[in-house]
């Protein structure tokens, strides 16, 4: 299942307050993302069905049904199949030539590397 990014916005504010009502959602999206009631209702909608959230009544609370977890998985393998034609290898290898990468972080991904 494909999230696109503003699917992927209202996700993230889900994750970091779950369980809530859609109506604390939509003052938490106008406040994070600028968006008014009914785009936040709308995408809250789309997510119900594809079967990311869970409507809970009374008082419509919002409950995610995919952890971030498993999206960031699904997400990542999208890129890799996308722009790396499926290649871990290439996309590591880009991933290392950052420059951005301090030597701390080179020492977490080879030690993550090493335990699996």
């Amino acid at each position: 299942m494909k999230l696109y990014d503003s699917e992927m916005k209202l996700m993230k504010l889900l994750w970091q307050h779950e369980p809530v009502r859609a109506k604390e959602l939509s003052l938490l999206a106008e406040r994070a993302i600028g968006w008014n009631k009914n785009t936040t209702y709308t995408v809250i909608k789309k997510l119900i069905e594809k079967g990311c959230i869970a409507r809970e009544e009374p008082d419509f609370v919002c409950r995610s049904r995919i952890s971030k977890e498993a999206v960031g998985k699904q997400e990542t393998k999208g890129l890799i199949d996308r722009v790396f034609d499926g290649s871990k290898k290439a996309f590591f290898s880009a991933l290392l030539e950052d420059e951005d990468l301090t030597e701390d972080d080179l020492a977490d991904l080879r030690r993550l590397i090493e335990t699996r």
